[in-house]
C-alpha cells in the first residue's frame, strides 16, 4: 500500500511516511493509492473479532508490514486498554431501528479518543525506533485537542501544542487540556474561532521550510491514520448487528464539523462494508448540509451552539471526498481548492450532485431541536444524549421520516453528556459527573490566551519547539 496527495504532486510514501507527513506537501491531504475491498466472507469471519482483533485485521491492508505485527499488537492493546468499555466502542440499541454506538469510553470521553490514543501510542513507537522528533501542532474545536493531550502526554521525544478558540469551547473541554502540566504540553487559546485556528495550523504546514525544520506532525484527521483509525468503528458497529441484518445495509449517522468522522465511514463503504446512506447531522454551521442539498458548498456566518465541537465552517477533510467525487483527477481537485481559496465557493450540478446526494443525506438541527431531543430520550429512553449524538439522533430521525428508508439505523454517540453539562443544565437534567470530570474543576490551569495574530503563535512556537 502506497500513499498519494489529492492534489497529485505527491506519491509513492508508505505507511509511516504518511504518518509523518501529516498534511500532504502539495498542500492536498493523502489517500491510499488503492483501497482494499472486503469480501463477504471475510466479514463474516470478522464478526467473530474483538475490537483489538479487528483493529489489527483493518490496519493489516495498510501498514505493508512497516511495523512488525507484535509491536502493533501491543500499541493498540496499550491504546484500548485505556478505555472504560471492554468492547472499546459499545453497540446501546433505542429501539428496532435505532441504536447508538458510544464513542465515548476513552480517557476524555469523546470519540477522539478512539483515533488519538493508538496515534500517541504509534508517535511514541515511531520516535523511539526510528529516531524521528516529534513536534504535534493542532488545533481543535475541543475534543481532539484533549485527546491528543492525553496521547501523548509526558511521552519522551514528544512535544505537542494545542490551538482551541478561547471560551469557545466547553467548560470541561478547555479543563481538559489546560489543566495537564506536563512540560512537553503547551496549550495556546486564541481569540477567534475554530476555523481561524485551523486556518493558521494549514498555513504553517503548508510553509515547507517551517514544517521541515521544526519536525511538524498532524494529529488532526488531516492525518490518513486518524481517518484508518476511526473507520473501525464502523466496521465494528456493523458486525455487532451483521445477524440480524441478514446481509442488509445498515444507515450511519455521524454529527460533523470537519467531515473527518464521516469520511472514515465513506472509507469504510468503499472497502465493502454494507452501508446504505451516510446521514451527516450538522448544527446550526450547515455548510455540509446545504451542499449536500444544493451542491454549493460555501462558509456561511459562523454561530456559536451548544455542539461546540461541531462550530466549523470550513471542513478539513472534505477535499478528500472531492478527489473521489471528481473521479480522482488530481488537477480537478486542485483547481477546485484554488478557486475556493480565492473565491471560497466550489458548486456542483447535474450528475455530481446527484452522486452526492447518493453518498449521503445531510440536516442540519438548532439549538432547540438538540435540546427538545435531549429530553425526549431521556424521558423515554432514560438515556442521556450530549447535544453533539442529540443532533445525530434528530439527524436520523429526519432522515427516516422524510426518505421513507426503513432500513436500521445507527447513530454514533461522539462524547459523554458529562462534557456539556451547561446544555443539559437547560433541559433541567441533572448528572452525576464521572469522578475524572469532577476532579478538573479543582485543578490549575496552564494556557497563553492570545490574539488572532499568526506572527505571534508562530514566535510562541519557535520558543516551545527549540
Amino acid at each position: 500500500m502506497k500513499y498519494r496527495s489529492t492534489r497529485g504532486q505527491v506519491s509513492g510514501k508508505g505507511f509511516i511516511e504518511a504518518l509523518l507527513m501529516g498534511l500532504a506537501d502539495d498542500g492536498g491531504l493523502l489517500i491510499p493509492e488503492e483501497i482494499p475491498v472486503i469480501d463477504a466472507a471475510t466479514l463474516q469471519q470478522w464478526g467473530k473479532l474483538s475490537y483489538e482483533e479487528l483493529f489489527l485485521a483493518i490496519f493489516a491492508y495498510y501498514t505493508n508490514d512497516e511495523i512488525p505485527q507484535e509491536d502493533l499488537k501491543a500499541m493498540a492493546s496499550r491504546a484500548y486498554g485505556r478505555f472504560r468499555h471492554p468492547e472499546v466502542t459499545p453497540l446501546k440499541r433505542m429501539d428496532d431501528k435505532l441504536y447508538v454506538l458510544e464513542l465515548f469510553h476513552g480517557p476524555t470521553f469523546a470519540f477522539k479518543d478512539v483515533a488519538l490514543q493508538f496515534m500517541g501510542e504509534l508517535y511514541s513507537y515511531v520516535a523511539q525506533k526510528h529516531g524521528e522528533t516529534i513536534h504535534i501542532l493542532g488545533a481543535t474545536s475541543g475534543d481532539t485537542g484533549a485527546a491528543a493531550i492525553a496521547g501523548v502526554r509526558g511521552k519522551e521525544g514528544i512535544r505537542i501544542c494545542i490551538l482551541h478558540p478561547h471560551q469557545k469551547v466547553s467548560i470541561v473541554q478547555e479543563r481538559q487540556m489546560t489543566t495537564v502540566d506536563d512540560r512537553n504540553v503547551l496549550n495556546l487559546s486564541v481569540k477567534g474561532n475554530f476555523d481561524d485556528c485551523q486556518r493558521v495550523i494549514k498555513e504553517l504546514f503548508a510553509d515547507l521550510p517551517f514544517k521541515s525544520k521544526y519536525h511538524l506532525r498532524a494529529i488532526n484527521s488531516i492525518n490518513f491514520v486518524r481517518i484508518l483509525s476511526q473507520a473501525v468503528y464502523y466496521f465494528y458497529a456493523y458486525l455487532r448487528l451483521q445477524d440480524q441484518l441478514d446481509g442488509a445495509e445498515v444507515n450511519i449517522c455521524v454529527p460533523s464539523g470537519n467531515f473527518g468522522n464521516i469520511f472514515s465511514g465513506y472509507l469504510a463503504k468503499r472497502m465493502g462494508l454494507p452501508i446504505g446512506k451516510l446521514i451527516i447531522a450538522t448544527n446550526e454551521n450547515n455548510i455540509l448540509e446545504n451542499f449536500v442539498r444544493t451542491g454549493e458548498y460555501r462558509s456561511g456566518e459562523f454561530k456559536s451552539t451548544h455542539s461546540p465541537s461541531m462550530d466549523i465552517q470550513v471542513a478539513s477533510n472534505f477535499e478528500r471526498y472531492l478527489y473521489y467525487l471528481l473521479g480522482e483527477d488530481a488537477e480537478a481537485v486542485s483547481a477546485a481548492m484554488k478557486g475556493f481559496q480565492e473565491n471560497g465557493v466550489i458548486k456542483l450540478e447535474g450528475e455530481l450532485l446527484e452522486q452526492v446526494q447518493r453518498d449521503f443525506a445531510a440536516y442540519g438541527v438548532d439549538n432547540a431541536s438538540c435540546l427538545s431531543t435531549i429530553s425526549r430520550y431521556q424521558e423515554a429512553h432514560a438515556y442521556l444524549l450530549d447535544p453533539h449524538t442529540a443532533c445525530g439522533v434528530s439527524a436520523t430521525e429526519s432522515y427516516a421520516a422524510e426518505s421513507g428508508d426503513g432500513r436500521v439505523a445507527i447513530s454514533f454517540a461522539t462524547a459523554h453528556p458529562a462534557k456539556f453539562d451547561e446544555a443539559i443544565r437547560l433541559v433541567d437534567i441533572q448528572q452525576e459527573l464521572p469522578a475524572e470530570i469532577q476532579t478538573l474543576f479543582d485543578k490549575e490551569q496552564h494556557q497563553l490566551v492570545m490574539e488572532q495574530d499568526k506572527e505571534e503563535i508562530v514566535r510562541e512556537l519557535e520558543r516551545f519547539f527549540s
